[in-house]
């Protein structure tokens, strides 16, 4: 099969790619600009690259005719943000490719209602994020399920791997308090640390929409989580990282603004966005339907992460 991947050397990409060149599809990875995946492998050797500007060619209404004279015979967009961008594409594929996949967010609920949250429970965003990817969501699933068109989505979590900083224990990526942690520094809390939040490694993601390929008459018309098996408490999460380098986790919760110092307004805002969020989603759906099975817990895929970060002198113990 011929298979498109729109936003092919991103952090799922680089994973997503060589597994489906060893499934002996034809890879065709589309970019904005000529650049290397996260991770080196033997697959992107047989790979066709491809340089569009996406935003510059929706602009133009050119970019789905592009994508469509690439003739795929699926299209996995990993980058489609609004319901706009998403309802480009599909107008321009509709009933010349087998397959659509498009990437998500488990941000589309908004608040927990019940834990682990299910696929169903509704879509209640806030934040720019979320509300843009429920939009989308909400479009591309009324085009799978009125109009029959072969779509699935695939909701990631916090997406963890070697080569970029992760959602720390503060809810940010400010790669400091893992330094504080592994030193045996105090960190600050606002809260008293039982928020949730659900990392999941990148090449699990990838496992995902490999699957949803591989299970066509499953994976249409319907939407996936793909997280780890379990989230994780922030509390939880700041005493795990600290435990990896023997250290106790010097915790103060409810520190007032006590938290906020030495991070920016935007670190801020992602601390509460998180925290806000408190992410717990289920995986059942994914396991049944398309056999699914993470291979990463979160604190393994974290851990990867983390060694990648202190490799490179981002971390400093």
């Amino acid at each position: 099969m011929r298979i498109v991947i729109i936003g092919g050397t991103g952090h799922v990409g680089t994973y997503l790619v060589p597994r489906l060149v060893e499934a002996h599809h034809q890879v065709v990875s589309v970019s904005r600009a000529s650049r290397e995946p996260y991770r080196s492998h033997s697959a992107w050797d047989k790979v066709e690259k491809v340089v569009i500007d996406k935003e510059k060619e929706e602009g133009a209404g050119t970019f789905g005719r592009k994508i469509l004279n690439l003739e795929p015979d699926a299209v996995i967009d990993m980058i489609c943000f609004t319901p706009e961008s998403a309802q480009h594409l599909v107008e321009a594929l509709k009933g010349k490719v087998r397959h659509m996949l498009f990437c998500g967010t488990i941000w589309i609920h908004g608040y927990s209602v019940t834990v682990p949250t299910m696929e169903d429970q509704g879509i209640n965003p806030f934040g720019e994020y979320g509300i843009q990817k429920a939009g989308m969501t909400e479009y591309l699933l009324k085009e799978a399920r009125v109009n029959q068109l072969p779509i699935t989505i695939i909701h990631p979590g916090h997406i963890v791997g070697p080569g970029w900083n992760p959602i720390n224990p503060l809810g940010n990526f400010s790669p400091r308090i893992f330094t504080a942690l592994a030193r045996g520094e105090t960190v600050h809390f606002p809260t008293l640390g039982l928020e949730t939040v659900h990392h999941v490694h990148a090449d699990d993601v990838a496992q995902a929409f490999a699957k949803a390929l591989t299970n066509w008459k499953n994976a249409c018309g319907e939407d996936f989580h793909a997280v780890s098996e379990a989230a994780v408490t922030l509390r939880g999460y700041a005493e795990t990282v600290a435990s990896w380098f023997n250290r106790e986790a010097h915790l103060k919760y409810s520190a007032g603004d006590e938290w906020k110092e030495g991070f920016s307004e935007e670190d801020v805002e992602y601390s509460w966005a998180h925290i806000m969020h408190s992410s717990n989603c289920s995986i059942e759906k994914a396991k049944k339907n398309l056999g699914f099975k993470p291979r990463y817990t979160s604190f393994e895929a974290l851990h990867e992460s983390l060694m990648w970060l202190i490799d490179n002198k981002v971390v400093k113990p």
